[in-house]
């Protein structure tokens, strides 16, 4: 008679050591990784082969598909790649988490003990944040074998009960292992780790048959559906191209795994991996983990394009800002907790990219206030209103963005960014200020039913295109140039500042205009001033760091692109 209660103690001590030794292991490998491996994620993915390969790299190293998952929703999310560079990251990641289940297959039984006492030991005695991280992640795998050895011996007396032999007969169904895979695996979090259990099952009672390789084909894909569910939810209240990316990690596996259910029926696929290793049922599982993951990968890489397609119609875009929503596009608490995965370059790539929102929202507003002077009406005045609150919104969530990350280790090179968007942020608030100052001004004008000569609106009209040739500057020069040029400018501006207070004295001593229309005039210059002010202090601002530049990325649909420019055309209609 088998003593069941010891038996499931012992299986679960084991699996809850399995699972800890996983995530150790996982966390230090990151650790060790560091940033710079991040920035590698982010910047190598333009060639699909390219991108698969550094993210089979990255995992392989991580051991994490999940985290590399969540770093390509999270650079999706930030601007920093599109959806074609986040679906060769994610098939490359599904390729790279093999390596835990092929590890596994190697039953090291009495070494298991003795790597995780070595590890322990040098993460004791050794200071170093690095050569601990490597103490940790060696004595973490040394554990993961321990925990399988204890899995395995706790299994080996529940294989040979009718009951557990009943329940794992009855999974002879595709459908019924798929949601059972998907079921374990969002309870434990870890694809690698349930392939593990299924090892763990197979060598304790490989004689006994109590699971089958064609039974534990459909768990596996079950696995591989269930581990996507994490990078979904990190999608969540991000852009919709980061719940896009989201979902095409999900759509891969489901779409893998419909190829490989027709192909069990089709085609002797259990047969042709069980022949790769005849007598290692353990080994069996790993390949077919393997074989699943790879086959999917060639076979849908060539298609990447329409899968990217695929998601977009299943996560259309909403048609545009709806009036009165305020959001944070780019930026996500995740960025700034303290188990930040996504490292500073995606936090500094999101910053800019709503930095640069803003200084669309600021540039078209400070434009269209000018131009209500010369013709001014309710709408435009609602939309200039809208969105000066839009902008303020905007620079409170981003210095509290700023002020938050700074409070943790960064490089010099990255606190100079930092503060330097600080400053940005705060000038580019200033220069929204000055748009509603001259905003005001036109009503002024209208109530007062004052109206500016010839002359002086002809010199409106200058101060317009001026404006908007500074403001192309800004979003439009390279970080070693904008500086130079913004100063031209600025000086431009102070220049047609003074030549228009001369031509505005001339026409109060001739008649042609009234004083109560020349002070507000004067104002109004006094504002154009301190917007050329304001832009070369964001210009110069941005001198101090070479990684900030103004630009919306590629990605960001046309709507968020076409908003200032939208609400401009339906103020003049």
């Amino acid at each position: 008679m088998v003593d069941v209660w010891p038996a499931l103690l012992g299986l679960c001590s084991g699996m809850a050591l399995f699972l800890y030794s996983v995530k150790i292991t996982s966390g230090s490998l990151q650790t060790i990784a560091g940033d710079k491996l991040k920035n590698v994620l982010a910047k190598l993915t333009g060639n699909r082969i390219l991108g698969v390969a550094v993210g089979a790299g990255i995992t392989a190293l991580i051991q994490s598909s999940t985290a590399t998952s969540v770093m390509a929703v999270g650079f999706v999310n930030a601007g920093l790649m599109d959806l074609h560079q986040a679906l060769w990251i994610i098939m490359g990641a599904n390729i790279g988490t093999n390596i835990t289940a092929q590890l596994i297959a190697f039953d090291v039984g009495a070494a298991a003990p003795i790597i995780a006492l070595l590890g322990t030991f040098f993460c004791l005695l050794v200071k170093d944040k690095k050569l601990k991280s490597i103490g940790e992640a060696v004595a973490g795998l040394g554990f993961i074998f321990v925990a399988m050895s204890l899995m395995k011996d706790s299994m080996a007396p529940l294989s040979e009960m009718d009951v557990v032999k009943d329940i794992f007969a009855s999974i002879n169904n595709p459908f019924v292992g798929i949601i059972v895979g998907i079921i374990f695996v969002i309870i434990i979090q870890s694809s690698a780790a349930g392939v593990g259990v299924l090892q763990a099952m197979a060598m304790s009672a490989s004689g006994a048959q109590l699971i089958t390789l064609e039974q534990a084909m459909f768990i596996i894909f079950g696995l591989n559906i269930g581990t996507c569910v994490t990078a979904v939810f990190a999608s969540i209240g991000g852009s919709r191209n980061a719940t896009r990316a989201g979902m095409l990690h999900l759509m891969f596996n489901v779409i893998g795994t419909a190829i490989f259910t027709v192909a069990y029926y089709l085609l002797p696929v259990a047969e042709w991996v069980r022949m790769l290793s005849p007598n290692d049922v353990a080994r069996q599982f790993a390949n077919m983990h393997l074989v699943f993951n790879l086959a999917s990968t060639v076979i849908l890489l060539p298609f990447g394009g329409l899968i990217v397609k695929l998601v977009k119609f299943i996560v259309p875009d909403k048609g545009g800002d709806k009036d009165g929503v305020q959001y944070l596009k780019y930026l996500k608490p995740n960025m700034i907790s303290s188990d930040n995965q996504l490292g500073t370059e995606v936090l500094i790539t999101a910053l800019c990219n709503e930095v640069s929102r803003m200084l669309v929202m600021a540039g078209t507003n400070v434009q269209m206030s000018i131009e209500t002077v010369l013709d001014n009406n309710e709408k435009k005045q609602q939309t200039i209103n809208e969105t000066e609150e839009y902008v303020d919104y905007l620079n409170k969530e981003i210095s509290y963005y700023i002020s938050h990350a700074m409070v943790f280790n960064m490089s010099e090179k990255d606190a100079v960014t930092m503060s330097a968007l600080f400053k940005i942020t705060g000038n580019i608030e200033r220069m929204g200020d000055h748009a509603t100052n001259i905003s005001g001004y036109a009503n002024l004008l209208e109530s007062k039913g004052l109206k500016l000569s010839e002359k002086a609106q002809a010199e409106v009209s200058q101060m317009v295109e001026t404006t908007k040739n500074a403001y192309n500057i800004l979003l439009g020069s390279k970080p070693g140039s904008v500086h130079i040029r913004m100063a031209q400018m600025e000086q431009k501006i102070d220049d047609m500042t003074d030549d228009y207070r001369e031509h505005q004295l001339e026409r109060l001593k001739s008649g042609v205009c009234s004083g109560d229309a020349c002070v507000i005039y004067s104002e109004m210059l006094t504002d154009f001033e301190r917007l050329g002010d304001h832009m070369l202090n964001i210009a110069e601002a941005a001198a101090e760091s070479s990684r900030i530049t103004f630009s919306i990325p590629a990605e960001t649909p046309a709507e968020e692109k076409g908003r200032s420019k939208r609400k401009v055309a339906e103020a003049k209609a």
